[in-house]
C-alpha cells in the first residue's frame, strides 16, 4: 500500500471511532427569587427551600440525556446585574448578557411564586444568550412543600428545559 493510502485509512478510522466532538450546550442557572405572597411570607424555611432549587436544577441538567455543561454565575455577579426583584426575569437581554460573559449558550432565570401554603409555582424563563431573546417560559406547579415535591418538580422542569433547548 502507498503511504498516502495508509495515512488516509488511519485518519478515517480515528475520526469514525472518536467520540462526537460537538460541544455540549452551556447553561447558566441563576439563583431563584422568592415571590411569597402567602399570609406568612418569606419564612426562613421558604427562603432555604427556594435557595435549593438552583443546585437541584443544575444537578438535573447535568444528568440529562444531552449532558449539558452548567456554567456557574456567582451570587455577587447576579446581584450586581439585578436592578431589583424580577429585573433579570423581565429583561431577558440583560440576563443573556450576564450569561454571555461566561460563554453560556442559555440562561435559566427563575422565580418561586408562592401564593399559598398549599401550592406554589416554579416559573422559569429560558433565555438564548447568543440572540439575547426569551426562547420560552415554563411553569411547574408544586403541591406541598416537602423535599420530594421539590425534587420531582425540578426534574420535570429539567425535562421541559431539555426539550426546548434540544429543538
Amino acid at each position: 500500500m502507498k503511504p498516502f493510502a495508509v495515512t488516509a485509512i488511519f485518519w478515517a478510522v480515528s475520526v469514525l471511532s472518536s467520540p462526537c466532538s460537538a460541544a455540549n450546550q452551556r447553561i447558566a442557572v441563576l439563583a431563584f427569587e422568592l415571590d411569597d405572597i402567602s399570609s406568612l411570607p418569606n419564612t426562613p424555611q421558604e427562603q432555604q427551600r427556594t435557595a435549593g432549587f438552583r443546585p437541584l436544577l443544575e444537578a438535573a441538567l447535568r444528568q440529562a440525556d444531552n449532558a449539558y455543561d452548567v456554567v456557574t454565575i456567582s451570587p455577587e455577579r447576579q446581584a450586581a446585574a439585578n436592578g431589583g426583584f424580577g429585573y433579570l426575569f423581565h429583561f431577558s437581554d440583560l440576563a443573556a448578557q450576564l450569561g454571555h460573559q461566561d460563554n453560556a449558550d442559555w440562561v435559566i432565570v427563575g422565580q418561586h411564586s408562592k401564593p399559598s401554603f398549599l401550592y406554589s409555582y416554579l416559573k422559569v424563563h429560558i433565555v438564548n444568550a447568543k440572540t439575547q431573546t426569551l426562547a420560552a417560559s415554563v411553569d411547574i406547579e408544586l403541591k406541598g412543600s416537602h423535599q420530594s415535591v421539590s425534587e420531582h418538580a425540578v426534574k420535570a422542569l429539567a425535562k421541559k428545559i431539555s426539550a426546548i433547548i434540544g429543538k
